[in-house]
């Protein structure tokens, strides 16, 4: 083995151990710690993950990365190339960070959650306001420290963040894809709320118990061919999916018991990312831990939570669950009557409850604050105010506490350039399902009895070079073209056209 290479996987090892340890404890802090524990909590996750950073910036493990990386040639196998890219890109990107610096950044994202958490559960904006504020703070100056990387030629300082997400994605992409999702589904929800095809969804909000809920969980994870053996169930404020090691992948959800649906979709959400991570070739885990953009990642969760979830294939093999484990849900409720419900527009407050259809405006109001607070200084304070009016100008609802508002999502107590990822996981997700199409007989599959024949393919073409490709390159790869919001946008006119009568 290279002698620069040996040096660089003795440092990433070590490092993936202080990285584990954080892992498990930020897993913790999610699900069970108690709420007055979290900022003790935070700091240490902070310290952990500070501790795996100063071995990145060692000057000796530095030069063994520049001289690997100048050294890199035909021979190298594929998992090693793309291991030396990615080290060299991001110490070229935090040439300027300092492990100080980077902790400060740290605790203050931990203390933005545990603020965020108390918020949300008293609906008071105010109480995370000076903490969302740092956090802004922090962000612009990492944008700042970031000025001089040649390779990303950002203009402004909200591109600097969007390529920590999704590398060589900018600003002026996400204006013209989102720009044309308006110019075509304004209109088009326009149509669907003045159409006289009226969908039943009062079954939806019957009651039902937490192990009802969880019964159907697992059932959804088993249909799905979630390995229970290498992966975990648990219930969080914030559904979400920890990648804590190879063989540990651990998804949560949460159980209301008026809106079963809503556990049911963050489980196959999150089965998604879940899946995505269990699959990869074990190469990937022996060079980095993942090396996925959340583009990418948001595409797979929501192929599974909406192409493959809410196609009437899927409905059914999950009518056939609920008649199983809540059959009261059902009762007096048609298979069709289900599918219907399950693909209901309704323009609502909540992102992660949000329909299809009407999800992406949800990201787009986002990532327009997200511009405000980074490219022109939108003080954090305005925040609530300009998400009201946002969401009354494209929804036309409004909220009545910042609960289910601005405090919905966990996601600014990382920092900002997170929310495009969602909708851009809707353009490629469209694109490869056209080109599963093109192999699979997709209904057949959904309804053999699990998604091995659809995860078989997703292995094969999404999976497989997720990590080792950028999004451009792995999205030419799969489908031949680049990237474009036509295939998600004809997909929604065509399935909401057909299921509203236009």
């Amino acid at each position: 083995m290279n002698q620069h290479l040996e040096a660089i996987r003795e440092t990433l090892e070590l490092a993936d151990k202080y990285s584990h340890a954080a892992r498990i404890m930020q897993y913790d802090l999610e699900t069970i710690c108690p709420q007055n524990a979290m900022t003790k909590q935070g700091e240490t996750i902070a310290f952990f993950g500070n501790e795996a950073f100063k071995l990145m910036k060692d000057p000796a493990f530095e030069q063994h990365v520049e001289a690997a990386y100048q050294q890199m040639d035909e021979s190298w196998n594929e998992f090693d190339v793309a291991m030396v890219k990615q080290l060299y890109r991001g110490q070229l990107k935090n040439s300027k960070i300092t492990p100080e610096f980077n902790l400060e950044l740290a605790k203050a994202h931990q203390k933005a959650f545990a603020d965020w958490a108390r918020a949300k559960e008293a609906a008071d904006f105010s109480m995370f306001e000076d903490s969302l504020k740092e956090v802004a703070r922090l962000d612009r100056q990492v944008t700042s420290l970031r000025s001089e990387v040649p390779e990303l030629h950002a203009d402004l300082p909200y591109d600097y963040k969007l390529d920590d997400y999704e590398e060589g994605m900018t600003t002026a992409d996400l204006d013209r894809i989102f720009g044309e999702c308006k110019e075509r589904l304004v209109p088009l929800l326009k149509k669907i709320q003045a159409s006289k095809k009226k969908i039943r969804t009062d079954f939806l909000s019957r009651k039902v118990t937490k192990a009802q809920q969880e019964a159907l969980a697992y059932k959804v994870m088993e249909y799905m061919c979630y390995d229970m053996n290498r992966g975990a169930l648990t219930t969080s404020e914030h559904p979400f999916t920890m990648d804590v090691a190879k063989d540990d992948v651990r998804i949560t959800t949460h159980y209301y018991d008026d809106a079963f649906l809503s556990s049911l979709y963050s489980v196959v959400h999150e089965s998604g990312h879940g899946l995505f991570e269990l699959n990869v070739p074990g190469e990937t885990w022996d060079h980095f831990a993942t090396n996925k953009t959340m583009g990418q990642h948001e595409s797979v969760s929501r192929f599974y939570e909406n192409i493959i979830g809410r196609s009437e294939a899927f409905a059914d093999v999950v009518y056939d669950m609920v008649a199983e484990v809540m059959p009261h849900v059902v009762e007096g409720v048609s298979k069709k009557e289900f599918f219907e419900a399950l693909n209901t527009v309704t323009p609502s407050l909540i992102r992660t409850e949000a329909d299809e259809f009407t999800y992406t405006f949800h990201v787009i109001i986002r990532y327009e604050i997200e511009k405000e607070i980074l490219n022109n200084g939108l003080d954090v304070s305005e925040i609530p105010a300009l998400w009201t009016k946002k969401y009354k100008e494209y929804l036309g609802v409004e909220p009545s506490n910042d609960k289910e508002g601005c405090l919905q999502d966990m996601h600014w107590t990382e920092g900002f350039g997170y929310f495009p990822a969602y909708a851009l996981g809707n353009m490629y997700n469209a694109m490869y399902y056209n080109r599963m199409k093109e192999e699979v007989d997709i209904e057949k599959a959904i309804r053999s009895g699990s998604l091995a024949e659809i995860n078989a393919w997703m292995q094969e073409h999404v999976w497989k070079k997720a990590d080792l490709q950028t999004p451009k390159e792995w999205i030419m790869e799969i489908t031949g073209r680049e990237l474009t919001s036509r295939d998600f946008l004809d997909y929604i006119e065509a399935k909401y056209t057909k299921i509203y009568e236009l």
